[in-house]
């Protein structure tokens, strides 16, 4: 675990109803450090960003908004893997920083140093039939052994078969691999992959935009998407029908 002193104020601000990463640039921008947002005046953030997200930002946390700090804060002081990047960690993905709607904190379990390396994005259909999942394993495993990270969603069928493939891998740069969840980092979905996900997050890493506890809602998956790419230089669709999410 690394910590730094503005996580709780990073958290504060992405747990704050209105705020988004706009808001939070704007903010940023113009009041250059996380911590001087929350000793603002209303007067100074209503001329940033108005009356209303100034009343949010200034309001002292309700008790659902303190339990998700404190339950947030114990998560990344809990074991030495725990990681919370926040826009100022720098092992923030700068690709991902530079994309205009980067998560405001990631919850991450496992390497981060794995954020450094080339990495390609291998997706494809939950469903898929043997021979794509045979591919993608192949395809995988040889990405990890010649140094570039596989990163996927960890969802069924194609995803499931790139995390194993990558966790292959011999030399170096073996089980080089990075699951993007749409959930709390604390929670496995699908509950089949529990045993993958334990060892992703062993040997690669796990991560999640998601506060802790975060249920698998339909409407999240298709937004972890983006932060797949921003992590990647290319994307691999192994197999998926022409209608598919994936393409």
């Amino acid at each position: 675990m690394t910590t730094h002193a503005d996580d709780g104020h990073y958290l504060r601000l992405a747990f704050t109803h209105g705020v988004g990463s706009r808001t939070a640039h704007k903010l940023l921008a113009e009041l250059g450090e996380v911590s001087t947002i929350f000793r603002a005046s209303s007067a100074t953030l209503a001329g940033i960003v108005g009356d209303e997200l100034a009343r949010a930002i200034t309001a002292s946390p309700d008790d659902a908004t303190q339990t998700k700090l404190d339950e947030s804060l114990a998560w990344l002081a809990g074991a030495p893997e725990h990681n919370l990047l926040t826009w100022a960690h720098p092992a923030y993905p700068k690709a991902l920083l530079e994309s205009g709607d980067a998560p405001i904190v990631l919850y991450a379990k496992g390497r981060i140093e794995l954020l450094a390396n080339p990495a390609i994005a291998m997706v494809g259909s939950r469903n898929c039939s043997q021979g794509g999942a045979d591919t993608a394993e192949a395809f995988a495993q040889a990405f990890a052994e010649r140094s570039v990270t596989v990163v996927s969603g960890m969802a069924l069928g194609i995803d499931a078969a790139s995390h194993v493939g990558a966790l292959r891998a011999s030399g170096a740069q073996a089980a080089s691999t990075i699951a993007v969840v749409g959930t709390g980092i604390d929670r496995v979905y699908p509950a089949r992959n529990k045993v993958l996900a334990h060892s992703i997050a062993e040997r690669g890493l796990i991560i999640s935009e998601y506060p802790l506890g975060t249920p698998p809602l339909a409407e999240n998956f298709p937004r972890r998407n983006r932060i797949i790419s921003g992590l990647s230089l290319g994307v691999l669709v192994v197999e998926a029908s022409m209608a598919s999410g994936s393409l």
